[in-house]
């Protein structure tokens, strides 16, 4: 496609966008004098205008039926996580029975890790991003020493090559081959957080199962942003929030998936609570826990009722779009942005050139371009939010921008490239 930086191309653009409409089921926020144009759907995704609807009927029914609310209510609470299954198994390309959604996501994971993190013998290493999302190594690292073991030498974390910002699939390849037998379990951050770059999550959960270790995934930054198959790859656990590009409540609830063929494997251990208990007769209240089929069997607590009805408003959006639509959509529109950012560099490389660190193939990314400014940074970064730019900062000199397609337009890439360019004079 032949871009253009101009306010007429992007107009032209979000004529002809299929997805448009969806912008106006978000609400945008007004804390600013100008008009939000907001690239932090990586962070926390926008309100949809059904969440009200969605909460208030479950406050009503709280109000009018209290405990009974349970099996009386308008959306029964005991099965309530049920009516989230379908939905979100289709956006992780999962059966049924693989994904529940409940609790939080390094809950999750550090449930899913006391499963299928199991030492034995030599084969004790976990291998993940050296750079992975602080909460993942803490939990990572945790873990280690849960089991007696020293993450000095147990959790081998894989940073780029020297010069370079990203991973090399063949490297991480490599890494599993070279660790084989002594590695347990390969646990990577699908999408990373910081350089927005996609791994081969197939290739890598092929290469983990061939040497005998257990595949896991963090979602968070890939669950609605790129399509995933999490069934076919043969992956066998994953979790991920639902606050960010799935636009859920601030802290929100969190999906598991665990693979069918761990469905009914009652010898698995695991940090059990009682509504993973089997539902037939979880009220009888038995000791011996009996777990229920599938990722369900994972579950502790009563369902959080208005975290997930936040949820399922903005699933019942994903439900009509689709993630293949989306994907299409998104690589349309950082492409663009890519191409302002490019252009900027080539108009003002004396005072500032944005480095992209995400890679710049549309299969390698989502809907992020994490820009390296050579220059000064923060003060363009703090110009840009001056005129409305909701994007993020990161240490050293990183601005994260997140054009998400199902409510960010051409017109507000053009005016992050506009605010961009004039804080650039600026200096």
């Amino acid at each position: 496609m032949k871009y253009e930086f101009t306010p007429e191309f992007a107009a032209q653009m979000d004529a002809s966008d299929a997805l448009k409409s969806y912008r106006d089921r978000f609400h945008f926020p007004t804390f600013t004098k100008n008009p939000v144009r907001y690239f932090t759907g990586n962070s926390l995704g926008l309100q949809p205008k059904t969440v009200r609807e969605k909460v208030n009927l479950e406050l009503d029914d709280w109000a009018k039926w209290g405990v009974e609310g349970h099996f009386l209510g308008t959306n029964p609470w005991y099965k309530y996580h049920e009516f989230l299954t379908e939905s979100s198994a289709k956006i992780v390309g999962a059966l049924p029975k693989e994904v529940v959604v409940t609790h939080s996501l390094t809950t999750n994971l550090h449930l899913l890790m006391v499963s299928f993190y199991q030492p034995k013998g030599t084969r004790t290493k976990i291998l993940c991003e050296a750079k992975a999302f602080p909460s993942d190594l803490y939990a990572l690292e945790s873990q280690v020493r849960f089991h007696g073991l020293n993450p000095e030498t147990d959790l081998v974390g894989m940073s780029p090559r020297a010069g370079e910002h990203t991973l090399r699939d063949e490297d991480i390849l490599a890494k599993i081959l070279e660790l084989g037998d002594s590695l347990a379990l390969v646990m990577f951050g699908g999408v990373n957080y910081y350089t927005g770059q996609l791994l081969d999550m197939e290739s890598i959960t092929k290469a983990g199962k061939g040497v005998g270790a257990m595949v896991g995934f963090d979602l968070a930054h890939a669950a609605g942003n790129i399509p995933v198959k999490l069934h076919d790859w043969g992956v066998d656990f994953a979790a991920w929030c639902s606050y960010k590009y799935l636009n859920s409540s601030p802290g929100g609830v969190s999906g598991m998936f665990v693979h069918e063929k761990h469905a009914n494997n009652n010898s698995l251990p695991r940090f059990a609570g009682w509504w993973g208990y089997d539902k037939s007769t979880r009220f009888q209240m038995e000791p011996g826990f009996v777990p229920m089929e599938g990722a369900e069997g994972w579950q502790l607590s009563n369902a959080p009722i208005l975290g997930m009805a936040a949820h399922w408003a903005s699933l019942e959006i994903f439900d009509e779009v689709g993630m293949d639509q989306l994907k299409a959509k998104s690589d349309i529109l950082t492409a663009y942005l890519e191409f302002i950012l490019d252009g900027l560099s080539a108009k003002h490389p004396s005072k500032c050139r944005f480095e992209i660190i995400t890679p710049r193939e549309p299969k390698r990314r989502g809907a992020q371009l994490s820009i390296l400014v050579h220059g000064k940074g923060k003060q363009i970064f703090d110009a840009i939010s001056e005129k409305g730019v909701v994007a993020d900062w990161r240490e050293p000199n990183v601005i994260r921008v997140a054009p998400v397609p199902l409510y960010n337009s051409f017109e507000d890439v053009y005016f992050l490239g506009k605010y961009l360019e004039e804080a650039i004079i600026e200096q």
